[in-house]
């Protein structure tokens, strides 16, 4: 793709987002785009979203998974960013019409209290740089059609990255911890859906332990110049399948004694 084209993709993705309508599959579009083409149009994106008055408060990583790799026929993580409009208090209702197609993750929430970077970073410089870890959720969202009405061709990472890495919002707990207060590999959820049980997870399903998550992140950011802030908030990755939230839910997810968290969609 040339910068143009990336140019042209973020736009499309941006007016889906602020119209509800969603945009066709970029792989289809744009054929032979690459990651490196994805996160360009993701950078594109939340520039344009910078622009209009929105402020980055961390990243989200995704596809930490095997089984969500193994779906999309992948073998790495994926990244976005988080913006100040997609943050949102345990217990708060979503407006109706704030999201296209809504879905919920559980994951463990780093919120940093120094930047860090470079892929000589180790687990310890990760421990060191983090302030506290927090129960939370992940919504999820996806500008780009799930699938092409026409080929019924399905969205690819290269879709998925494009759009943010399909992030829309995060709901953080209200409970802090240091970093070593709890063994995060045990770390897990009990996530409901209007008080049915539909997920469960542990901590040990992102990349065998939380940290390493992270870790993933920052070394990758080096080669693209970037590097994780001091006061960023830092979502390490699902333990459970992503959760359909239509009008009318209200997601729980029960960390035991790490916490809870929950948000209702009107």
């Amino acid at each position: 793709m040339t910068p143009d084209q990336h140019t042209e993709a973020a736009e499309s993705l941006f007016r889906a987002e602020e119209t509800g309508q969603q945009c066709g599959l970029l792989s289809l579009q744009y054929p032979g785009m690459t990651l490196d083409d994805a996160y360009a149009v993701q950078k594109a994106l939340v520039s344009l979203k910078l622009a209009s008055g929105r402020q980055k408060i961390g990243w989200k990583i995704g596809l930490t998974s095997r089984a969500m790799q193994d779906a999309l026929k992948i073998d790495t993580p994926d990244s976005g960013v988080l913006l100040d409009d997609m943050l949102f208090e345990s217990g708060a209702t979503v407006p109706a019409g704030r999201f296209i197609q809504p879905r919920i993750e559980a994951e463990i929430a780093f919120v940093m209290k120094a930047s860090l970077a470079g892929e000589d970073c180790t687990r310890a410089d990760v421990l060191m740089a983090t302030d506290h870890v927090a129960p939370s959720l992940e919504i999820l969202d996806t500008r780009i059609q799930r699938a092409d009405a026409a080929t019924g061709q399905a969205r690819i990472i290269t879709d998925t990255i494009s759009d943010n890495a399909a992030n829309a919002g995060i709901v953080l707990g209200r409970e802090r911890h240091s970093i070593d207060a709890h063994d995060l590999r045990w770390t897990g959820a009990i996530v409901s859906r209007n008080d049915t049980v539909e997920e469960t997870g542990l901590g040990a399903g992102v990349l065998n332990d939380p940290v390493t998550s992270v870790l993933w992140l920052a070394r990758r950011m080096a080669s693209y110049g970037q590097q994780i802030e001091a006061g960023d908030i830092v979502l390490s990755g699902s333990f459970i399948r992503p959760i359909e939230c239509p009008s009318g839910s209200k997601i729980t997810a029960d960390f035991g004694p790490f916490g809870s968290v929950d948000i209702s969609f009107a």
